[in-house]
């Protein structure tokens, strides 16, 4: 036999089983489907984990004190955080910037949200590569000073003040404690 009648009796096959050749190509084609769908959503999800890791960084090391089964962790210390950043101990880092992170409520003449509450020092914008569009962020001096200054986020200034501009010097109560907003 030769390829011109193994075409002829492939067509003829077909042509007298219509139900069941059209559910082989049906099959086919749901299959294919399937497989690139597939593709397409493991790539989406690539893709989203991708961007979550860029966001926080890919060389960030988060440090948080015991584990999930220790019941009593000893916590972490502004002393642990210095021997992070001693070069002569940890000469690959370069900015350790310890975070005490809450939820309270930040007010202001009689309006109050509940939001996140970070303490930083002044290594934390670096570390999260952000920045303060306004005014400024914690300074070396205002932790060495104990200053009571506050960054707000722009959420809570829109929230608080109806307006993300114009708020340095501004006063708000964080956690019933008065701060003075130096940057937003």
């Amino acid at each position: 036999m030769n390829g011109i009648q193994y075409l002829y009796e492939a067509l003829e096959s077909l042509a007298s089983n219509k139900l069941r050749s059209a559910l082989t190509v049906l099959g086919i084609v749901i299959g294919v489907a399937a497989v690139i769908a597939m593709l397409a959503i493991g790539r989406g999800a690539e893709m989203a984990i991708n961007d979550q890791i860029n966001q926080i960084g890919t060389n960030l090391i988060f440090v948080a004190a015991g584990g999930q089964d220790i019941r009593n962790p000893r916590p972490l210390t502004l002393g642990d955080a210095q021997a992070l950043a001693d070069p002569a101990q940890a000469p690959s880092i370069r900015y350790v910037a310890p975070v005490i992170q809450s939820r309270g409520a930040v007010s202001y003449r009689g309006e109050s949200v509940t939001t996140s509450i970070l303490a930083v020092t002044s290594d934390y914008t670096s570390v999260r590569n952000s920045s303060v569009a306004e005014g400024q962020g914690i300074t070396a001096q205002h932790i060495r000073q104990r200053s009571a200054v506050v960054v707000l986020g722009s959420d809570v200034a829109l929230s608080l003040f109806g307006r993300t501009d114009n708020l340095t010097g501004e006063t708000v109560r964080v956690q019933n404690q008065v701060f003075r907003v130096i940057g937003v």
